[in-house]
């Protein structure tokens, strides 16, 4: 049994401390509100991210962050991409010991186009980080909650840390494998939430099955591009957290990117899209972060840029559809030269 602690209380977080309640691990949810780890606590419910949803009896919750930070050797940071840094700056006056860190987000932050383990290496002393994994795949909070069969990835460069985590998590509806692409699994990650908002976009404006399979092969194009152009193995974009992750966000009611896309492209405003959703969407900021990611790379990304300039350029999306048709003829294989 091991004592791990859960930063973020969303639907993500909640639902892997399920699974490692369930596992019979010694797990503790930090929520930022006093009422969400009351009502965890008291009625073993998380209604607003989890409805219909009964938590295990075992699973315990906090608001107190220095408990959570003090309680565990595993910390699994589960929240969103743009308070990554605050969390681990915040946590640093209360790490008397080296922990493991497990991080579930997915996104690159704008501007500084930092991945997120690199941004928890900015701001975790390294003598406080015993090692650094990523867990990523195909795997909505909704249907891991009723036990549905999910397999994910974690990814690092210590494998001995990647393998307890795949202990740690692995039971008969949870697989989990290890990879040692941290770039190719991060990049992965954030880039489904760009072409999944795109791909909300694509069936909003009614365009069907045809449109949405170019999309999904092409996003991963663009995908594979900028990581290998990182550093990614190539491989990696064809496994769970690359066209896995990608299809299943791409093409799922519970996906936030695609709804919030499709609302897009059903005409609502960015802002109006963002107020409906009540959640966050990563997929936003991480379109404006692989749009400058792209730029500095030197690497071609036209549904990225078509979708930067449907949510930052006032564009409308049917004429961001028109510009990305009419592009220069190409060879379909000359993307995948570098390959």
């Amino acid at each position: 049994m091991q004592k791990v602690a859960i930063l973020g209380a969303g639907s993500w977080g909640t639902a892997l401390a399920m699974v490692l309640a369930g596992n019979n691990h010694d797990c503790l949810l930090w929520s930022h509100r006093n009422d969400q780890s009351n009502e965890i606590n008291e009625h073993h419910t998380n209604k607003k991210y989890l409805p219909n949803t009964m938590l295990p009896s075992n699973l315990k919750a906090t608001s107190d962050f220095e408990e959570a930070i003090k309680y565990a050797s595993i910390i699994i940071i589960a929240v969103p991409t743009k308070a990554i840094r605050e969390v681990c700056q915040n946590m640093t006056a209360h790490l008397t010991e080296k922990k493991l860190f497990v991080h579930v987000s997915k996104g690159i932050e704008p501007d500084s186009l930092k991945r997120i383990s690199e941004m928890i290496s900015d701001e975790v002393p390294a003598e406080k980080v015993d090692a650094v994994v990523v867990l990523s795949g195909p795997s909505h909070a909704e249907e891991v909650v009723l036990k549905h069969p999910t397999t994910i990835t974690v990814a690092s460069e210590n494998m001995i840390a990647a393998e307890k985590v795949q202990d740690l998590f692995m039971n008969n509806y949870f697989r989990v494998y290890t990879n040692d692409d941290v770039i190719g699994v991060e990049i992965g990650a954030a880039l489904k939430n760009v072409i999944a908002l795109a791909a909300g976009i694509v069936d909003g404006l009614g365009y069907g099955d045809n449109a949405k399979a170019a999309l999904i092969t092409r996003g991963l194009a663009e995908i594979s591009r900028l990581g290998i152009s990182l550093g990614a193995k190539p491989y990696t974009f064809s496994g769970l957290t690359g066209m896995g992750d990608l299809i299943v966000t791409c093409t799922s009611v519970h996906s936030r990117n695609w709804r919030a896309g499709n609302m897009l492209g059903k005409g609502l405003t960015l802002e109006k899209v963002l107020d409906e959703m009540g959640m966050v969407v990563e997929g936003v900021r991480t379109t404006k972060a692989a749009y400058q990611l792209a730029k500095k790379q030197q690497v071609d990304m036209p549904i990225t840029e078509a979708l930067y300039s449907v949510l930052f350029e006032n564009i409308k999306p049917k004429e961001a559809v028109d510009i990305l048709m009419h592009r220069t003829k190409k060879h379909e294989l000359e993307d995948y030269k570098t390959f």
